[in-house]
């Protein structure tokens, strides 16, 4: 698609939709977000935090799953439309409100939002390699069964239950207990 053919499609010259858009970029974005916002509804109370903060997030991984050419858009670009900061500002909100700090409310949906959308792109790859009749053997449907709504929740969950309102961990603190360590890096 490109600006040409679809001022082409609507019958209008390509400037009349550069009034409203600065590019195809520009308008894919629009399109995705407001796809997104007809399904993006977290339905769990706000004060059950981390299932509301579960919810948003599937509902997002769903959408993307389902929409090829929104997980595009997702891995191309960072979308920042109005609505989607609007989404980013509620679970941020909800972080807050849940007794996180700022800094640690943003590191918490930073978290949240990549592990989605990064999970959602393993999903929809797996489940077209299992799908493809020459890619159709065991292995990929081995490999496609560990990127399934379930296993997507059950990550979720061990990542949110290291999301803690006393923010105890320090920016690189985590990296070291990860890594099995508490020394600092020298």
């Amino acid at each position: 698609m490109t600006i040409r053919s679809l001022a082409g499609e609507l019958g209008v010259s390509p400037m009349s939709l550069y009034r409203h858009v600065r590019d195809k970029d520009d308008l894919l974005d629009e399109v995705v977000d407001t796809l997104l916002g007809e399904v993006w509804r977290p339905r769990a109370r706000e004060d059950a935090w981390r299932t509301w903060i579960a919810e948003a997030a599937d509902e997002l991984r769903g959408f993307l799953v389902s929409q090829p050419a929104a997980l595009h858009v997702y891995l191309a670009h960072p979308v920042v439309s109005a609505s989607a900061l609007a989404r980013m500002e509620a679970m941020m909100r909800v972080l807050r409100e849940a007794g996180l700090s700022e800094v640690a409310a943003r590191r918490a949906y930073g978290a949240i939002h990549t592990y989605t959308i990064g999970f959602a792109a393993l999903e929809a790859s797996r489940a077209r390699e299992a799908r493809a009749e020459h890619d159709a053997d065991d292995l990929a449907r081995q490999l496609a069964a560990y990127t399934t709504p379930q296993q997507f929740a059950k990550g979720l969950g061990y990542l949110l239950e290291g999301v803690s309102p006393s923010d105890r961990v320090g920016p690189d603190r985590g990296l070291r207990a990860a890594a099995g360590t508490t020394e600092p890096p020298r």
